[in-house]
């Protein structure tokens, strides 16, 4: 399978999720300011939305959206420790932490991001991230994950948005336990793998 992605972008998430459950993803490098991806072709012929990630399966049909792609590798693949089975309430305890993680985090980054966003509008962002930084961080004060006090796909799209603060100057040690969250969830072998595939990719030069 091929998965469609971009640095510093939601796509993070996938990545570690696949290489918690030990699948082997082919990474299509995508510039997604531009809409192509590095042999020149057109992203909206991968995914309409022009967004990434997007994931090309086994029989070629693309998958997008994040949180569905999660779900389809962790069903696919039987990792019921990062995402339990259907009809199982626990599935939706960890469904409704990546549904927060996509409505509320993630969409109010998404101003931050864009050049022409207003000076007063990007304050007002951040004053909503900040507070929702406060709220993870009184419930972090009590486990050292989201969910069941063990890794599960919510925390990788957690670590994924939330490290999106750094990229806009928003100090994270503020937030003791949500700060530690992140060095611990950091820690682990498929984030550190995952970061650095997107180091190297930072580091490579751009095709004449």
């Amino acid at each position: 399978m091929k998965l469609y992605l971009t640095p510093r972008t939601c796509a993070l998430a996938v990545d570690i999720v696949a290489r918690e459950i030990g699948v082997a993803l082919e990474p299509v490098w995508v510039d997604v300011r531009a809409k192509r991806l590095k042999d020149g072709s057109d992203l909206h012929r991968i995914n309409p939305k022009g967004q990434v990630p997007a994931l090309e399966t086994d029989d070629g049909q693309f998958l997008t959206e994040t949180g569905v792609i999660i779900q389809y590798l962790c069903d696919r693949h039987g990792a019921g420790h990062l995402l339990p089975g259907t009809l199982d309430m626990e599935r939706y305890r960890v469904l409704e932490w990546m549904s927060f993680m996509s409505s509320e985090l993630h969409k109010t980054f998404t101003p931050l991001f864009r050049a022409n966003t207003p000076p007063a509008y990007r304050v007002i962002a951040i004053e909503n991230l900040q507070r929702r930084f406060a709220w993870l961080d009184r419930v972090l004060a009590a486990r050292r994950f989201l969910h069941a006090q063990r890794f599960t796909a919510a925390d990788a799209y957690c670590f994924t948005i939330v490290m999106w603060a750094e990229l806009h100057a928003i100090d994270l040690a503020q937030w003791p336990h949500l700060h530690g969250y992140l060095q611990r969830i950091g820690a682990r072998p498929s984030v550190q793998a995952a970061l650095a595939t997107e180091r190297d990719e930072l580091a490579t030069p751009p095709a004449a």
